[in-house]
């Protein structure tokens, strides 16, 4: 014979789903709010020099994947180079990577007649955008802080006011 009630066990039931709900969240806002890695690669610039994810460490960091045929890429990059130029005197670092179908001499071409000021570099292996989580959509553009983790991925052309505040506060920390 038992000595409890239904009414000592109606509590039970919705206290064990309360917890594993609390659980299920913690752990999606632990997932969510932890910082990924950039990826450990190798950026060659058009001026033949190589960048790696090591000399970058230290510098809040965009880097962009692009292409010269990209409309939307070619529409942004005036609003890039602003804000490359409005924050480099406060440790921002820039690399612009053109997607592998992107021929050398286009990209040569769009950064000596643009004077893009910040550097460009080529991806002609794929090897870049397949490190970044294969990035096929251009533009997609990445901000990664001083430790080299990525803060926040931009598919298309960002939101430049959001994107300001996003350098801001990282260049402060």
């Amino acid at each position: 014979m038992s000595t409890s009630t239904p009414a000592t066990k109606s509590w039970l039931k919705p206290a064990l789903i309360a917890v594993l709900v609390a659980g299920v969240a913690a752990a999606a806002y632990a997932s969510v709010s932890k910082k990924q890695s950039a990826p450990d690669v190798s950026f060659h610039t058009i001026q033949g020099d190589t960048i790696t994810s090591a000399s970058l460490r230290g510098k809040v960091v965009m880097v962009n994947f692009w292409a010269t045929s990209c409309t939307t890429c070619v529409a942004e990059m005036p609003e890039m180079v602003d804000t490359y130029n409005k924050y480099k005197g406060q440790g921002l670092e820039f690399v612009a990577v053109a997607m592998k179908y992107d021929p050398a001499n286009y990209v040569l071409n769009f950064a000596e007649t643009r004077q893009l000021p910040f550097k460009v570099a080529l991806d002609v292996t794929g090897d870049a955008a397949k490190a970044y989580g294969d990035v096929a959509l251009t533009p997609t553009t990445f901000v990664l802080d001083k430790q080299g983790k990525i803060l926040k991925r931009y598919v298309g052309k960002p939101e430049f006011a959001e994107l300001h505040k996003l350098l801001e506060s990282a260049l402060a920390g």
